[in-house]
């Protein structure tokens, strides 16, 4: 049988309810063996400052356990430079060279897919998985709606990790928004009080 891998990058800053509900949905509709969660060392699209690795892969670790299928894969952490997807595709295509591949993306991120540095190499080696409300065809630049894409029909999520920054400086519950043991670690460490970068 040929393994079936879901790649789901990601700043993770922090994990929230939406990204456990896609990867779950992309478990079922396209049949995964695991999911590969892949946190961003330094995402080259980001303008802002991410919170440290370090803690990002340990809220990680927290929202991942009781599920086997969820794998953390820390590589793009310890690499140096920005974080471009196209590394990370190589080195698992290398690593899992009869494995299928799919690349979970939300709807935001398939209308800029053409934007992704060697964008190209990765639809070869990839089909693109895009979260979309059902009902809703998801939209992408002409080059990149030619190459097969898989629509993991996903109910809409009301939480983005903005929401959750913003309500921890404010002093605000976020139980609603992350698993517990995450708003725990968050609370510990002290993350995302300072209003900046929200």
């Amino acid at each position: 049988m040929t393994e079936r891998l879901g790649l789901f990058g990601g700043s993770f800053d922090p994990v929230h309810r939406a990204h456990l509900a896609l990867a779950r949905a992309a478990l079922q509709s396209l049949r995964l063996d695991r999911v590969l969660w892949l946190p961003a060392g330094q995402p080259w699209q980001k303008a802002r400052a991410l919170t440290p690795a370090a803690h990002r892969v340990a809220m990680l670790q927290l929202a991942l356990q009781g599920e086997p299928r969820f794998v953390l894969d820390a590589r793009e952490t310890t690499r140096s430079g920005p974080s471009y997807t196209v590394q990370s595709v190589r080195e698992l295509r290398a690593e899992h060279p009869q494995a299928r591949l799919f690349l979970l993306i939300g709807q935001d991120q398939f209308a800029g897919f053409h934007t992704w540095h060697g964008w190209q190499e990765i639809l070869q080696q990839v089909e693109l998985a895009v979260a979309a409300r059902p009902g809703a065809a998801p939209a992408a630049d002409a080059a990149v709606l030619r190459h097969r894409h898989r629509v993991v029909p996903l109910a809409p999520q009301d939480v983005a990790a903005t929401t959750v920054r913003a309500r921890v400086a404010a002093g605000e519950s976020i139980a609603d928004l992350v698993p517990p043991e995450v708003a725990r670690y968050i609370d510990r460490q002290g993350l995302y009080r300072a209003a900046s970068g929200s």
